[in-house]
């Protein structure tokens, strides 16, 4: 009789045990989750990295960031060579009106010299300008290099968002902190400014 009592008692605790092992996932993986950023924090400014290595070149993607969208554009050697085409277009070639992280490092504005990135909203009243990589004229712009068309008010930008002269935007689009690890890029923070 206790030789059954015994092993009653093991087949109970292995169940026991069992279940309750199995549980652990379910319970730890609120815990964990709790330690990712929240929609709250992401909103606020949390970062965002994109995986840019499937970008072709030429081609513009849209990453949201603190509610924003941003532009991550991969240029052709022939986009970057047209950027002094348009020198004298530009209102402030230099970024020198506002305060731009990455001044003076590559024409891209950027920390790489094969990307660009900046904040997709037009510094005139907040629209999103449409890119146009195309180089031939075009209905606002009759020698049209590339670059950015903001079809609310007309304004124009750059292939690396430098705004033109006598268009109502401001300023040049915003530069985000941002760093490259590789093909991943990190918008919302800077490794070397932290």
């Amino acid at each position: 009789m206790q030789e059954k009592d015994n092993t009653r008692r093991k087949v109970l605790i292995g169940l026991t045990t069992a279940v309750s092992l199995s549980g652990i996932p379910f319970a730890a993986t609120p815990f964990i989750a709790s330690w990712n950023p929240s929609a709250r924090a992401k909103a606020a400014g949390a970062s965002v990295k994109v995986d840019v290595s499937k970008m072709q070149y030429g081609q513009q993607i849209q990453v949201a960031w603190r509610k924003q969208p941003v532009f991550v554009i991969r240029h052709t050697k022939e986009s970057l060579k047209g950027l002094e085409a348009t020198l004298s277009k530009l209102r402030d070639p230099n970024s020198e009106d506002i305060d731009e992280l990455y001044r003076g490092q590559n024409l891209t504005r950027s920390k790489s010299s094969e990307y660009t990135v900046i904040a997709g909203v037009c510094t005139h009243l907040g629209c999103s300008p449409k890119y146009h990589p195309e180089v031939e004229p075009k209905p606002w712009d009759a020698s049209w290099a590339g670059g950015f068309f903001c079809p609310c008010h007309g304004s124009m930008f750059d292939m690396v968002g430098r705004v033109f002269k006598g268009v109502p935007a401001p300023t040049n689009l915003p530069v985000p902190p941002h760093f490259f690890n590789g093909s991943i890029l990190t918008i919302g923070e800077d490794e070397e400014l932290a």
